[in-house]
């Protein structure tokens, strides 16, 4: 509803203006009255509106000096139609240099008024708009500032921009908050992920409320991650009278709750000052890529993760260099004595939770080095992360012995599988899968057991063939044959779904409509009328 004040010094025009017609059926209300330029002044002093409607003739101050008034000292861009008994020019082009909305003579025509409300609510929602798409874009050059600085590629401009647009005060830490992991060999299209990305993002905006510049939408747009960033602020927990653990925590059961989904934090080490919030995000990307190694928690801290003791790091390093060159010749026999041999190792050293991380940390990190030495093109990040998760199963606790081993074999696959170069043949393989059979509920699970490849690899060479994942490909694939057949056949939609394998109808159409731009009747009336 649009906010209307009424001024005039006849109380039976401002009764009449009232009942003259259903102002909330115009979607307006009256805020108030005034009897002059002076009351509606203390009036609008205290009060917001979108709209004034007033005499041009009254005591004190008239109409035109309350508009003369607002639109001089800029106290409001309120709009403003003047009401007048006089048929003169010279008053309405005196109005109108004053950027008044509109001029209506006395008595006030039913009609009239209605054409003029029907013009501001136009205005107004031009206005919103034009509201709304300069703070999309302020928001959006913020954020490439913020960006730069969380990547750690800044300058001077980036950070006084980010410091002069954005609370910035005390320690900050960087908070990447994304999806649960799936379970090893679910898929979710690409569209499917990004929607969910977004509901994530607009969660946090609306729990931080004046604080959303804080939330980054797509720090790792270059990696297959789908994520929010989050920059927290100690003066954030401070203002919410709780610590910052509390505070993170309700601001994740909050996306939880709007999404509906199980959402994951994984927050870096505190710094001193926004200028190092990179290193922070550093830390947060290490936790993501070995997350697969961790008990499954709702937040996880960087402090609680990767500890190092007054004493230094130590190293179970003869054990975990024989480890380390067992993966690298795929040796699965050795590879499992070598994972006793450590694990042994750490538990007569009386090693904890902490210097076990340690020790696994570092065996990551080389593994990541390992696979670069074969292929410098593969996004090692991503392949850890998503070999890591295949390599859960039910039953192995994370970390332990049992998963440990179970990863390290199908590391040593992932590392043979480079070297052999498999992308030659294997993705020809899989594209005449998909003709001959994208009618049946093909996974690339599935195909990565039939053709011996490991599933993340396949995935990776996939994306980096065609640019989308297999679950897209394989959908924009039926989606063509389906179009096929519309053109070609005079057959049902529905049965047409089912030929093209699916067996949802709604979910077939929303499908057609992503693809196609329109439902799949849409479609087919369309090419048969030539449109």
């Amino acid at each position: 509803m649009l906010k209307v004040l009424l001024v005039d010094d006849e109380p039976f025009i401002i009764q009449g203006l009232k009942v003259i017609i259903d102002w909330e059926n115009e979607e307006f209300e009256i805020a108030g009255t005034a009897s002059n330029g002076k009351e509606a002044l203390q009036f609008l002093e205290n009060e917001n509106v979108d709209l004034v409607i007033a005499d041009i003739r009254m005591p004190e101050m008239t109409g035109l000096e309350l508009l003369e008034t607002l639109r001089k000292d800029k106290k409001s861009d309120v709009y403003f139609v003047i009401l007048s008994g006089y048929a003169d020019f010279s008053y309405a082009q005196q109005a109108m240099q004053n950027d008044c909305t509109d001029y209506i003579l006395k008595p006030v025509d039913k009609e009239m008024l209605l054409k003029v409300l029907s013009k501001v609510l136009v205005l107004k929602n031009e206005k919103n708009k034009i509201d709304e798409d300069n703070k999309k874009m302020k928001q959006a050059y913020l954020a490439g500032h913020l960006i730069s600085l969380i990547r750690g590629k800044y300058d001077e401009v980036n950070l006084n921009y980010v410091k002069e647009n954005m609370r910035c005060e005390g320690g900050a830490r960087y908070v990447e908050i994304q999806m649960e992991q799936l379970p090893a060999g679910d898929e979710i299209l690409d569209s499917d992920m990004r929607s969910l990305q977004r509901k994530m993002y607009e969660s946090c905006v609306a729990f931080l409320g004046a604080d959303s510049a804080h939330c980054v939408f797509d720090v790792s747009v270059n990696e297959k991650v789908y994520d929010i960033g989050f920059i927290f602020s100690d003066y954030m927990a401070e203002e919410a009278a709780k610590n910052e653990r509390k505070y993170l925590e309700d601001l994740r059961r909050y996306i939880c709750d709007n999404t509906q989904k199980n959402i994951v934090m994984l927050v870096g080490r505190k710094v001193s000052d926004i200028s190092k919030i990179a290193r922070s995000y550093g830390n947060a990307c290490m936790l993501r890529s070995f997350q697969g190694f961790r008990i499954v928690k709702s937040i996880y801290y960087y402090e609680d993760e990767v500890k190092i003791s007054a004493d230094g790091i130590v190293l179970c390093k003869d054990s975990l260099d024989k480890l380390l060159r067992t993966v690298e010749q795929n040796n699965h026999v050795e590879i499992r004595n070598a994972v006793a041999t450590f694990y042994d190792e750490m538990s007569s050293m009386g090693m904890n939770g902490e210097s076990m991380n340690l020790n696994i940390n570092y065996l990551l990190f080389q593994f990541i080095h390992l696979a670069s030495e074969q292929d410098d093109n593969v996004n090692q990040q991503e392949i850890l992360r998503l070999i890591s998760e295949s390599s859960f199963k039910t039953g192995i606790e994370r970390g332990s012995r049992a998963h440990m081993t179970r990863f390290c074999c199908e590391y040593g696959d992932y590392l043979s599988q480079l070297r052999k170069n498999v992308s030659r043949g294997v993705i020809g393989m899989v594209e005449k899968e998909v003709r001959d059979n994208y009618a049946t509920n093909i996974t690339l699970k599935s195909l990565s057991e039939k053709y011996y490849v490991n599933s993340a690899y396949l995935g990776q060479l996939f994306r980096k063939k065609y640019g989308q994942s297999f679950k897209d490909y394989l959908n924009n694939y039926r989606m063509e044959r389906a179009a096929e057949l519309l053109l070609r056949t005079d057959k049902k939609i529905i049965q047409i779904a089912e030929e093209v394998g699916y067996h949802d109808m709604d979910y077939f159409v929303n499908r057609f409509i992503q693809v196609k731009g329109c439902t799949p009747a849409r479609f087919r009336r369309q090419m048969q009328s030539g449109e």
